[in-house]
């Protein structure tokens, strides 16, 4: 057994101690002979933060279409993204993975729907760039096979072929899912752009490989108004009618639910990722939180593509669903910061399926988490100091133990050059 690692000194929750990738001890841990000592005097450590829905890809685009809905932004967006190449995914899941690193993020799901001329390499590319920032990966092998020319609203050449997309998929499961590092979800990418074959299909390949499903969903009026028109139905209907309803299922967004939609998938335990700054960017609406946690639907929290939330970081989003949860309800204690720390690390697990990381327990996957407390000691308590506090990066960041941010600074890779890279790649795109 290699020397346990013990941060200690923090005031919450006290030192931690890991060994072999697991907590080990939480409080008042006396020292060994061969402890590796970590100084967090004063510093906040919480569980490492989960993103449950992100599009990395969307770095190449930040700060366009910033007076649109969801349907103008995607429309503006589309014939832009269809010019990206594998290189440029690459560099933008490497910045995008980095920022995340630094602002507390331990695993990160990427719903990536977008494969430049139906090269799926572009999975491999997201993949190396995680394993070179170090955190988890939940690669979402996303897809769209709506186009335009059959009322879809994605132009025709960013779409792909049904059979394509499955194959791929099969492909990718067998090149990357591990389990471990990098978990394989199902994810065609929303009812305006997939068929319900797609759907159908989809779920039946994830359930043959024991993987998750994952859709955009209820994000927008305008998405409800579309499937009244092409469906009859709305789209929580559409999806238990096509199998999408179980507690293997995570669903981006979920605003427009009524309660008896609500109810129905609580009761099936799907989650739902809630991206606060990223809905009010495009004016969607704000998700009934509260409700779909009391309904039994874990809620996670998700950056959303940076082409909607600029900052492209985790920490943010905590503030902003408490803000966002109170004006919902005019209620001053609708979310409290513990809720959304929770929210943040284990419910966001739980959309995840993931049941041993998100909490300091003894046993659980050493993700944690380690916040400059500095500025925060005249606070007294360490959550409500950490969520209405100043937004800040992490101090240390590990991950099953391994150290991926040091001091402030990413261990695997130079962020600051990978910026430079990203910049020069995206303004070749400012005349698209």
């Amino acid at each position: 057994m290699s020397p346990r690692l013990v941060l200690r000194g923090a005031r919450h929750p006290g030192d931690i101690a890991v060994a072999d990738g697991r907590i080990v001890a939480v409080g008042t841990i006396p020292p060994e002979p061969d402890d590796v000592v970590v100084n967090c005097d004063g510093d906040i450590i919480t569980a490492g933060l989960v993103n449950t829905h992100h599009h990395l890809y969307q770095w190449m685009t930040r700060g366009r279409a910033v007076g649109c809905g969801l349907f103008g932004w995607l429309v503006e967006l589309y014939p832009v993204w269809g010019q990206l190449s594998v290189e440029d995914v690459r560099a933008a899941a490497l910045v995008g993975l980095g920022e995340l690193a630094t602002t507390g993020c331990t695993t990160a799901s990427d719903h990536h729907y977008l494969v430049p001329r139906g090269d799926d390499t572009v999975f491999d590319a997201i993949v190396d760039a995680a394993s070179e920032v170090g955190i988890r990966l939940h690669l979402s092998r996303g897809s769209m096979d709506l186009g335009e020319s059959r009322g879809g609203l994605p132009p025709d050449h960013v779409v792909e072929d049904r059979d394509a997309i499955l194959a791929s998929t099969e492909s990718v499961i067998a090149r990357h899912h591990d389990g471990e590092m990098v978990h394989v979800t199902v994810a065609p990418c929303s009812p305006f752009s997939v068929t319900p074959e797609l759907m159908v299909e989809s779920a039946e390949l994830a359930r043959r490989h024991g993987l998750r499903l994952h859709t955009h969903l209820c994000e927008t009026v305008e998405e409800q108004r579309h499937c009244l028109e092409r469906f009859g139905r709305r789209p929580v209907e559409m999806l238990d009618e096509w199998g999408w309803v179980g507690d293997d299922v995570w669903l981006a967004h979920g605003i427009h639910i009524d309660d008896g939609e609500m109810a129905r998938l609580g009761t099936a335990g799907t989650g739902v990722a809630h991206c606060p700054s990223s809905n009010a960017r495009i004016a969607a609406g704000m998700c009934r939180v509260t409700d779909l946690r009391a309904a039994g639907c874990p809620v996670g929290l998700g950056v959303d593509g940076v082409a909607s939330n600029e900052v492209g970081g985790l920490f943010g989003e905590l503030r902003q669903a408490l803000y966002t949860a109170r004006l919902r309800e005019l209620r001053p204690d609708a979310l409290m910061p513990g809720d959304v720390v929770e929210m943040g690390t284990r419910e966001g697990a739980r959309c995840l399926g993931m049941d041993d990381v998100g909490s300091l327990q003894v046993g659980m996957r050493a993700d944690l988490a380690v916040w400059p407390g500095d500025d925060l000691g005249d606070i007294a308590d360490a959550l409500t100091a950490l969520v209405l506090g100043p937004d800040r990066s992490v101090r240390h960041l590990f991950v099953e133990g391994r150290r991926v941010v040091a001091d402030g600074l990413l261990s695997g890779t130079d962020l600051a050059a990978a910026h430079r890279d990203l910049a020069g790649r995206s303004r070749r795109l400012w005349e698209v």
